[in-house]
């Protein structure tokens, strides 16, 4: 028997005064616990208990012993029952990491989340900074590209596109670019990698043989946030996700250019630390998240307004 069995037969039988009445509430035989405590004594080296063929009775040592594994087991069994108990409506704070950008994605459906598991707090990070999930205690982080750490566990979201656009004023102005090449003759405003610092590309599909199209920056920053609202203030073209445009792409704000030159999938992907048991109120929002985010594409019915609908070749 292992070294847990022995300590509840012990503090059983020290409850109860018998090898009998403490085998009756552990279902086992009396020889059984009286095997269970031996042994435990063995291990211990030392008598837990003095022994005659009327009475057994706690020595000075098993007193003391058994007032401690008492609280041992005490706090087990409500260890245990906090987890059902949880298991049965999820529970407690989690720690989540995300990418500034994704506020967008998270905020309409946490309402949703926060009146399904009310007993669920959540502490968000909006934050485009690299996290270790395990050596900073996050629970779940929304994250894009690629995710070289082992000990993760990876759900993967809908992807989402990457599109150019500009302000109508701006193209007024400037004139619109028919294919990629026009891009050099236009002002860019660029999106810089926290990380890294390097310029993200913009992932222009050329035709083979033709040199990439050297891109003039009038403004680069590293929040995509800032980017679009640069973009929106008429200073250039700019590289965004298609979430992040839809707005103003409907209300006539931006206009999207060069769909048909764009080859541009972007993929978030859930990520929270490997074990062997995932947390109920972990579990929750995980299938939660991958239910709801990109629950369909954006619907961005570019042809559909007259006044654009021949400026996004």
């Amino acid at each position: 028997m292992d070294r847990f069995t022995g300590l509840s037969a012990f503090v059983r039988t020290a409850d109860l005064g018998s090898f009998a009445a403490a085998g009756r509430v552990l279902g086992l035989s009396p020889s059984a616990v009286g095997k269970a405590v031996s042994k435990l004594e063995a291990q211990l080296q030392v008598r837990l208990f003095q022994r005659t063929t009327r009475s057994l009775r706690l020595t000075e040592e098993g007193r003391a012993f058994h007032e401690r594994c008492r609280h041992i087991l005490d706090d087990l069994d409500d260890a245990h029952e906090s987890l059902m108990r949880t298991r049965e409506a999820p529970r407690g704070v989690i720690r989540m990491s995300c990418p500034i950008i994704a506020y967008h994605l998270l905020l309409p459906v946490i309402p949703d989340f926060m009146a399904r598991y009310p007993d669920i707090t959540l502490d968000l990070d909006f934050n485009d900074r690299i996290v270790d999930l395990i050596e900073e205690g996050v629970d779940v982080a929304i994250r894009s590209g690629q995710l070289p750490d082992s000990r993760l566990m990876v759900r993967a979201l809908r992807p989402f596109r990457l599109l150019l656009a500009a302000t109508p004023a701006y193209l007024a102005r400037h004139g619109t670019p028919g294919c990629p090449r026009d891009l050099a003759d236009h002002a860019s405003i660029g999106f810089r990698y926290p990380n890294s610092g390097k310029i993200q590309p913009w992932p222009l599909r050329r035709p083979e043989g033709e040199p990439e199209p050297r891109l003039s920056y009038v403004l680069t920053c590293n929040n995509m946030e800032a980017l679009r609202g640069a973009v929106m203030r008429d200073l250039g073209i700019g590289c965004m996700p298609d979430f992040l445009a839809e707005g103003p792409v409907r209300s006539g704000d931006l206009v999207p250019l060069l769909l048909d030159h764009l080859d541009a999938p972007g993929q978030f992907n859930l990520l929270w630390p490997s074990s062997r048991h995932l947390s109920p109120k972990v579990r929750v929002l995980v299938d939660f998240l991958a239910e709801r985010l990109f629950m369909s594409e954006p619907c961005l019915s570019y042809g559909k307004n007259p006044e654009f609908a021949g400026r996004t070749s």
